[in-house]
């Protein structure tokens, strides 16, 4: 199958090292992942801060640039669900892509760590990815997976909610840490690195707080090259 992936903002900006686990993940699994250099936002914070003329101009341009493919894919739940509303794009989060398309839920991944796993609100109650994520996690060689309380329960960040609303946001990313730390994980994953940098800002504070991990970057692991 050829693939574009679809970076994003975010991930292209602060996380390349999520990107390079999801082309590494799918060529492992033999299959052509391109990235098509014209991409640029999807249009998702224009659209969500009510610029509805410029979000409609990047939704164009974002499917230009992934016109072609058999498939698109992003390590991005809410730019996946934002794509979905606007394009016609065949645009898939990591697992929708892996199970529904390739049929495919043991990717040969090792992760000998403890890992709690937090479903982010576009995975849950958009893309209703309905425990993709965790199927995957299941079948990784050597991890231990362990239950995260009140895991449906947003982290706080919501974008632009996390700043105009601070007080609110934090005290929801407080009960989101001290789920973490309740849980003896080494790592916390989640399918957003905007969710995992908030959370993660906020167990930094902590010590011996788990380490936030986008969970392709798991199942890009193996035993020639886990963290």
């Amino acid at each position: 199958m050829k693939v574009a992936l679809f970076i994003t903002c975010l991930g292209d900006a602060l996380f390349p090292q999520i990107g390079i686990a999801t082309v590494t993940l799918l060529e492992r699994l033999g299959h052509t992942v391109e990235f098509p250099e014209a991409q640029t936002c999807c249009g998702q914070l224009h659209a969500n801060t009510g610029y509805a003329r410029p979000a409609r101009s990047l939704e164009h341009s974002t499917a230009a640039a992934m016109a072609g493919y058999d498939a698109v894919v992003s390590p991005s739940g809410s730019c996946v669900a934002h794509l979905r509303a606007h394009t016609d794009l065949p645009v898939y989060e990591v697992s929708e892509l892996l199970i529904d398309v390739l049929g495919v839920d043991d990717v040969g991944a090792w992760f000998p760590h403890r890992v709690a796993y937090h479903p982010t609100c576009h995975g849950l109650r958009l893309l209703r990815l309905d425990g993709r994520p965790e199927r995957l996690l299941a079948r990784v060689a050597g991890i231990d997976l362990a239950p995260l309380s009140d895991a449906d329960q947003c982290c706080g960040f919501g974008g632009t909610f996390a700043m105009k609303n601070a007080a609110m946001s934090g005290a929801m990313l407080a009960d989101k840490c001290a789920h973490a730390m309740d849980t003896g994980a080494t790592y916390l994953a989640a399918a957003d690195s905007s969710c995992l940098a908030h959370i993660g800002g906020g167990l930094a504070r902590r010590p011996g707080a788990p380490q936030p991990i986008h969970y392709v970057e798991i199942l890009a692991s193996t035993r020639e090259a886990a963290p």
